[in-house]
């Protein structure tokens, strides 16, 4: 497994493949049941957001084929303040491997090639028992449970607060 940059052309399908997943569009951008067009200007808005200066965002891929296989990102909008936020997800098809464990972790030491980076965060629904063992398993530690921290699909939600630490 390895972070890329995304591939129009060629991730077009794993996104597409994502975008049926009921609960990825209701977390981000990516439209549920995406057209073509619609995963296609999704990975192009990806591409492009180091240069808003909004974070990082990487195709999945396979490292012996570098067919894309999910995506995950680290936001950095509180890099001021040390923090930045990290998201992953693995189209259903490639789903039960453990390569969102692999992700988050790959992306961890992405995180720490950034000075100004002492501590990552995650937000899990309390009930996305999979996740929580994602992020157990890249070294994430529960801090708590953020009660009606964020909205999602309609609806306020508490999230349980992930995060790891720079080590020293």
């Amino acid at each position: 497994m390895l972070l890329r940059a995304f591939r129009v052309d060629a991730d077009e399908p794993m996104v597409r493949d994502l975008a049926t997943d009921p609960y990825v569009p209701l977390i981000g951008s990516l439209p549920a049941e995406a057209t073509r067009a619609e995963a296609r200007d999704w990975l192009v808005r990806n591409r492009g957001r180091w240069s808003e200066g909004r974070g990082f965002s990487f195709a999945v891929a396979d490292a012996a084929t570098g067919e894309a296989v999910g995506s995950a990102g680290l936001w950095l909008a509180e890099i001021a303040h040390g923090r930045a936020s990290a998201g992953y997800a693995i189209a259903p098809r490639y789903r039960g491997h453990g390569l969102a464990a692999d992700a988050l972790t790959a992306l961890t030491a992405f995180a720490w090639t950034l000075p100004a980076l002492h501590r990552v965060e995650l937000y899990i629904e309390p009930d996305n028992r999979a996740s929580v063992r994602t992020a157990e398993r890249a070294g994430y530690v529960c801090e708590g449970r953020l009660r009606s921290h964020q909205e999602i699909g309609g609806r306020r939600r508490d999230m349980l607060l992930h995060a790891v630490v720079r080590p020293v």
